[in-house]
């Protein structure tokens, strides 16, 4: 920016840029202010006791690293060996350093992966200060990790909680989330004059005050997006709601539609626009252009007055009641279902209790990255165990419900890198603002979930696992059978979920009975679900037996280019291809309500 001038103006060194000194008085008044505010607001909370703040290690973290140590130094040789090792790796990297200060040519001992972002910046190559510092941190955190990663004797979840939050710990250290040991960072702080940083801490005061004294991220501009506005804007209407949903249907875009309404049932952990985020990446848009009459459920954003809701609920005031408004909207008993996620756990759960009722009115059933069987729920298992679950039972206990912003943060620490420490350095170190980014939007719109229908999902599904041993769970008082459903079955899943892994999700198509195909897309739980076919991304895997295992299941699979969408469209018009007349919203039994995206979708957490 310019800068004054004055007489008062300190003389500027060479290639370092001076603030204004304006700019940084009123800056700092600023930040005084707001400081003082957050800190009185945080002991204010603190005093009345209305925090979200975890008691003294409620995850346990100190007793799994406890057993750790206690199992490492049973063995001192293996430690010897492995720090043996690390010394040879650094006595290296000393030389070769080195060997390139005098100008001569020295192979890297160890380098980050392509796909590392931290590291993209070409110093971190180039310069052999830069260079030396990443081969220490990369040689450090490979030595930790495989240290406790081999110690022996430890149970599965005290390994699996060591491991992860070792590498939280190793993520947290990196040195690209310092000033000093950062060359971007630096480099932008000598440009300006240091303002960088001082819009930095200006952009965490922001996020402190917008979490109420609790750190909360703000990963993209979220005044670039709206709802209705430039997101979630396929056309329709919302034509049936109770206390746990709304139901969109939405405006057909082909004369002819195929005789069986298509229903959507997204978590309700978050949103559903995720299905349709942009024109261009819309699944919903995409069905409705393949000639589906697509019916959407749009979850509430509960509060304490639904603390009592269980999953049971969800079943009957979801999928339940979207079947029988369908029926009143288009006259059709018959329906193709999607469950994404827990939306599609929900989906084999009601089917279950459908079969038993002699209820069949759902004709196909689609699974998006689904689990059904949780014995390896992958690291989201770190979270799970009777400790953290009866602190946050307690903490749901008093609210009527689970914050949402809890339930982001635990997902965010599943890829702290991209979710967490790229945006410190970006909207902290650097002082930028964050980049408008739709998903991004989507992710921070979280939402809540009633108390009761957590604690049963949780100790049931996730601890427990339950729901895959023939009644194993009653919903309404009927014990369920995964077994018992004959509802032709489809898969998706994707080889890099860290939510729901693949291999836990295949085990769903040993479980259900009727036919199954399973198919996995290429990238992550997101991206690999919602690929359109313009797009040319993400490859795909199919292969028509289903045999025991996964790993049997890929080594026979073939692998195909681009989108699995086309693919799930055939095999659901293979099941039934009848068409009828296009059906517009609130033309049948149930009439319009208001336009979609309707109003639960728009309630957002402050």
């Amino acid at each position: 920016m310019a800068k004054a001038e004055n007489p008062t103006t300190a003389p500027q060194m060479p290639g370092f840029a001076l603030p204004d000194p304006e700019v940084v008085n009123r800056t700092m008044a600023d930040i005084a202010e707001r400081s003082q505010r957050i800190v009185a607001e945080w002991t204010k909370r603190q005093a009345t006791g209305d925090t979200d703040g975890p008691s003294a290690d409620a995850m346990n973290i100190g007793r799994a690293f406890m057993d750790m140590t206690a199992k490492l130094m049973a063995d001192p040789a293996q430690l010897l060996r492995a720090q043996i090792g690390f010394w040879q790796d650094t006595m290296t990297l000393w030389q070769n350093t080195t060997r390139r200060v005098l100008g001569m040519e020295a192979p890297e001992v160890i380098d980050a992966p392509s796909t590392d972002r931290r590291f993209k910046d070409d110093a971190w190559k180039d310069n052999e200060v830069f260079d030396f510092i990443k081969q220490t941190y990369l040689l450090s955190a490979r030595f930790v990790q495989d240290t406790v990663s081999k110690v022996d004797g430890l149970d599965p979840k005290t390994a699996q909680k060591v491991d992860f939050y070792t590498r939280q710990f190793i993520d947290a250290m990196s040195p690209s989330n310092f000033v000093l040991t950062n060359p971007e960072v630096l480099r932008k702080t000598v440009e300006t004059g240091g303002e960088n940083l001082l819009k930095g801490l200006s952009n965490l005061l922001g996020d402190l005050e917008r979490g109420k004294g609790q750190l909360r991220i703000k990963m993209t501009d979220t005044e670039a997006f709206s709802v209705g506005g430039n997101i979630g804007v396929s056309p329709g209407k919302v034509v049936y709601q109770n206390d746990l949903m709304q139901l969109i249907q939405y405006t057909p875009s082909t004369d002819k539609v195929l005789k069986r309404p298509l229903v959507i049932a997204p978590p309700w952990i978050n949103k559903f626009y995720i299905l349709d985020l942009r024109p261009r990446n819309s699944f919903v848009r995409w069905a409705v252009s393949q000639g589906h009459t697509v019916f959407v459920i749009s979850w509430v954003n509960p509060d304490e007055k639904l603390a009592e809701k269980n999953f049971e609920d969800y079943m009957h005031e979801g999928f339940l009641a979207a079947l029988d408004a369908i029926e009143a909207a288009t006259g059709e008993k018959e329906v193709n279902a999607i469950g994404y996620c827990l939306g599609g756990t929900l989906l084999a759960s009601t089917l279950a209790y459908m079969a038993a009722k002699g209820d069949d009115r759902i004709k196909t059933a689609t699974f998006f990255v689904t689990m059904m069987d949780f014995a390896e729920a992958g690291e989201l298992g770190v979270f799970i165990d009777e400790e953290q679950l009866r602190t946050l039972e307690e903490k749901m206990n008093r609210r009527g419900y689970l914050e949402g912003s809890e339930m982001a943060t635990t997902f965010n620490m599943l890829r702290a890198n991209d979710l967490i420490w790229s945006f410190v350095v970006n909207n902290y170190l650097l002082g930028n603002d964050p980049f408008p980014f739709d998903l991004l939007y989507w992710n921070a719109d979280s939402t809540r979930m009633p108390a009761k229908m957590h604690s049963f999902y949780l100790r049931n599904m996730y601890q427990a696992n339950l729901l895959k041993d023939p009644g194993g769970i009653s919903l309404s008082g009927v014990p369920i059978d995964l077994g018992a459903v004959k509802t032709p079955a489809y898969f998706i899943s994707t080889r890099e979920d860290h939510i729901a892994p693949w291999k836990s999700t295949y085990r769903g198509t040993q479980l259900l009975g009727g036919k199954k195909r399973f198919v996995l897309a290429a990238s992550g739980h997101i991206a690999g679900v919602v690929n359109p076919p313009e797009g040319g991304k993400y490859n795909h895997w199919i292969n028509e037996a289903l045999p025991p295992t996964p790993d049997e299941w890929l080594a026979g699979a073939t692998e195909l280019a681009g989108s699995w969408w086309p693919d799930w469209h055939r095999w659901i018009l293979a099941h039934g291809k009848a068409q009828v007349a296009a059906r517009v919203p609130g033309d049948g039994k149930l009439k319009a309500i208001e336009d979609a995206p309707g109003s639960f979708v728009q309630v957002r957490l402050t």
